[in-house]
């Protein structure tokens, strides 16, 4: 008996024949089905496919050459091994059987042990098939993971890193031999390192990306003060591209469910990409109201947070696919084409349960924005 309970299908158009292999078949712990036709095996395969086909040759209708043939047309069934079992035994037969697209041949009368030796061949080949499809579909997605990680690593860490290079190259500007600082200053420092802290331990957890989730540490988030602290930090940065950060967030803005971290994270994106991807003097604009709901609509409140710039826009073809994984656009000062940045922003806006999207048209600037679920006590 084998251990095995791989699907058969057995055609033939001799009711016999088919008593006989499925007897003899069923004896070795196989599943079996019958068909006496190829139309009706034809049905059956592509209603639930087997794992291996035994098929005769000289049928009415529809010879076992034509089914096979069939078969290996279409992309849901080529893949199934198919072994003829024949009366006929001239070589131009087997040869046929083969350009088909068959397996193996087997000649009647046959032997049960041969047939059975035959079918569990095949079926190994299958299972070593399938195991080595899985081991490459793994080994890509590990691939896809790193590529993920190290761009995380080399993107997001840039950015606190540039601002915290910049003020301290402002102060080495200064022609003394000490120079003070004020507490406001290394205050400023510390937050920085404090959040590249944070940034590389999530990293360390990047995997999740592509592994069914994100943790987030939510807790109420006041949008409004994350916003000044954001621009408090790229001060230095925006300077240096001549940039103007306007923050139009209202002060009774309710409280978000959010990671401060994680959407600290997309913030620096959106605003990393604005500046490198326009002119030096684009103005930016942070806004955040509430999403008006429909009166039916029970589901909960959302808040709108939006960027804003007077850039060069994007193409609405280039931008329909600006949050896929791997999407570049084409040229540096006329798209935001970003490879992984904003695939990454948009796993962690979804993670938070909410939605992120752009509108932009070439010449007339880019808006970006994403919801967030408001914190309810």
């Amino acid at each position: 008996m084998t251990s095995d309970s791989s699907n058969i299908l057995v055609v033939d158009d001799t009711p016999d024949n088919l008593r006989l292999l499925s007897a003899m078949l069923s004896e070795q712990g196989y599943k079996v089905r019958k068909a006496l036709n190829g139309k009706t095996a034809l049905n059956t395969i592509h209603q639930v496919p087997p794992d291996l086909i035994l098929l005769d040759i000289n049928m009415p209708s529809m010879n076992g050459y034509e089914v096979c043939r069939k078969l290996k047309e279409d992309i849901k069934t080529k893949d199934i091994p198919v072994i003829f079992i024949s009366a006929l035994d001239d070589v131009l037969d087997k040869v046929k059987a083969f350009d088909v697209g068959g397996v193996d041949y087997i000649t009647k009368p046959f032997q049960a042990e041969e047939v059975i030796a035959r079918i569990e061949n095949q079926l190994t080949i299958q299972r070593q098939k399938k195991q080595l499809q899985q081991e490459i579909k793994d080994r890509e997605k590990t691939e896809q993971t790193l590529r993920i990680y190290l761009h995380a690593v080399s993107h997001d860490l840039r950015n606190p890193v540039l601002g915290f290079s910049m003020i301290l190259k402002n102060f080495l500007k200064q022609k003394k031999e000490s120079i003070e600082i004020s507490r406001n200053v290394l205050e400023q420092m510390s937050k920085s390192c404090d959040r590249q802290l944070n940034l590389i331990n999530s990293l360390v957890e990047s995997q999740q990306f592509e592994m069914g989730g994100i943790n987030l540490n939510l807790k109420p988030l006041n949008l409004g003060k994350l916003s000044q602290q954001l621009a408090i930090e790229w001060q230095p940065i925006l300077k240096e591209n001549k940039a103007i950060l306007s923050l139009e967030i209202p002060q009774n803005l309710p409280l978000v469910q959010g990671d401060s971290d994680r959407l600290w994270r997309v913030l620096e994106n959106l605003m990393a990409n604005a500046l490198k991807h326009n002119a030096p003097g684009i103005q930016l604009t942070l806004k955040a109201d509430i999403i008006k709901q429909e009166k039916e609509d029970l589901t909960p409140k959302k808040i709108r947070c939006t960027l804003e710039d007077n850039g060069v826009g994007i193409d609405p073809q280039l931008a329909a696919n600006l949050f896929e994984r791997y999407h570049r656009g084409e040229g540096a000062k006329n798209t935001l084409g970003l490879g992984l940045g904003l695939y990454l922003c948009r796993k962690i806006i979804e993670a938070h349960g909410g939605e992120i999207g752009v509108v932009t048209e070439p010449g007339q600037g880019a808006k970006f924005w994403f919801s967030l679920p408001i914190w309810e006590q």
